[in-house]
């Protein structure tokens, strides 16, 4: 038989959904596993939200929508990004497809040409240098340490461009670190990328979860920053819809069209009965986002408060979304409940087979010395997971 397609070949799976896996595996064979894995909300939607899908399923609105999404959806889409970040689209900027996810791949689709090369930060989202070997393109990392707070500075931004670079990817705030940019530093990183001609592509998913200042788009700095940015959201993180898939872009005219072209040619569009949901979502009360909000930041406190107590590890405290970096090479050389602990995953492995705790090692996020926990569950969770992780440290 002949060879498989090489692009396709080299792309890897998520690691984040390997460990979510194998925790489900092991929770079906009847074990008691604790998991700090996933990257959703363990809220329901709200019944607003889900009551305006029901309804339109009753109503029989289950056809055909137009590719890059009902037009009162962009129109809803367009005055969220107007009055929670001060930009302005028109709705026809605006393409919705199925997740966020989906939009970071026509981003890269529409911008990225084979050979291309894209600047992404580490620690990065699995996905980044994944979905840009898809379109051929060449993902450059450029690492940010903890010591500068998991964000990188214009300088390296600038030593890392080259006669072939493209795009620069910027997560803010970020998963995994949950680092969040001030407007300077966005303005300063911004500025080389005007001055070198680079296009941005913004991953603002987490932006309704930020706890310590304020969240600032990329695409408010300005026409000529916001002319080559495209901005990646979604409704999945701030309303607690994850399975509803629907996730959208704001970007240049030029830019939107071929998205959308991508989106007709693939999907044909997202779930209608999800985009009806999601209108309910942009435009009705927004206080279970902001009741969200609060018991995150309680969960954030609790969890950074019992890793700083235990030998071994340590973090420093994100500034938004819902996880922490745990530091754990400390540990390497170690014998852990009976195992000799030799990388992140090493870690992350025999925890979850002596602890049954589930956490995500971050070899997948460029940042080998570290296991992502998400503390998007509930506080009771939390304490039994750290509770178990804190006993196995000990052994």
């Amino acid at each position: 038989m002949k060879e498989l397609s090489k692009i396709a070949s080299s792309v890897v799976a998520s690691s984040t959904i390997a460990v979510d896996t194998l925790a489900k595996q092991l929770r079906a064979e009847g074990k008691d596993v604790i998991s700090f894995g996933p990257g959703e909300p363990d809220f329901d939607t709200p019944e607003h939200i889900s009551k305006a899908g029901m309804d339109a399923i009753s109503r029989g609105e289950t056809k055909y929508t137009p590719a890059t999404g009902l037009m009162a959806l962009r129109q809803a889409i367009a005055k969220r990004l107007e009055l929670d970040m001060g930009v302005t689209y028109a709705p026809t900027d605006i393409v919705v497809s199925s997740g966020a996810k989906h939009n970071v791949y026509l981003t890269i689709q529409a911008l990225v040409n084979p050979g291309d090369e894209v600047i992404v930060p580490a620690p990065y989202w699995v996905t980044y240098c994944e979905v840009v070997k898809m379109a051929g393109g060449v993902p450059v990392v450029v690492s940010a340490e903890e010591e500068q707070g998991f964000k990188i500075t214009p300088d390296q931004l600038r030593a890392a461009i080259t006669d072939k670079t493209k795009l620069f990817l910027i997560n803010n705030p970020s998963n995994p670190t949950g680092m969040v940019y001030t407007e300077a530093e966005l303005r300063a990183l911004a500025a080389v990328c005007v001055e070198h001609d680079l296009y941005i592509m913004a991953d603002e998913i987490y932006y309704h979860l930020v706890y310590d200042g304020e969240f600032v788009s990329v695409a408010a700095l300005g026409d000529a920053v916001k002319e080559r940015t495209v901005v990646v959201n979604g409704v999945s993180k701030g309303y607690a819809m994850t399975g509803w898939r629907i996730g959208y872009s704001a970007s240049n005219p030029q830019i939107a069209k071929v998205m959308g072209n991508y989106v007709s040619h693939s999907t044909s569009g997202p779930a209608t009965m999800s985009q009806i949901a999601s209108i309910e979502a942009l435009t009705a009360d927004q206080s279970s986002v902001y009741e969200m909000k609060a018991e995150f930041l309680k969960r954030r406190d609790y969890m950074c408060e019992r890793i700083a107590e235990m030998d071994g590890v340590s973090c420093i405290i994100p500034q938004g979304a819902f996880y922490v970096m745990m530091r754990i090479d400390a540990l390497i050389g170690r014998t852990l409940g009976g195992k000799l602990i030799e990388s992140g995953d090493g870690f992350a492995m025999a925890l979850l087979e002596q602890a049954l705790v589930a956490v995500v090692p971050c070899s997948g996020f460029g940042a080998p010395s570290f296991v992502r926990l998400s503390y998007a569950t509930s506080m009771e969770q939390i304490a039994e997971g750290l509770d178990r992780l804190e006993v196995f440290l000990k052994e």
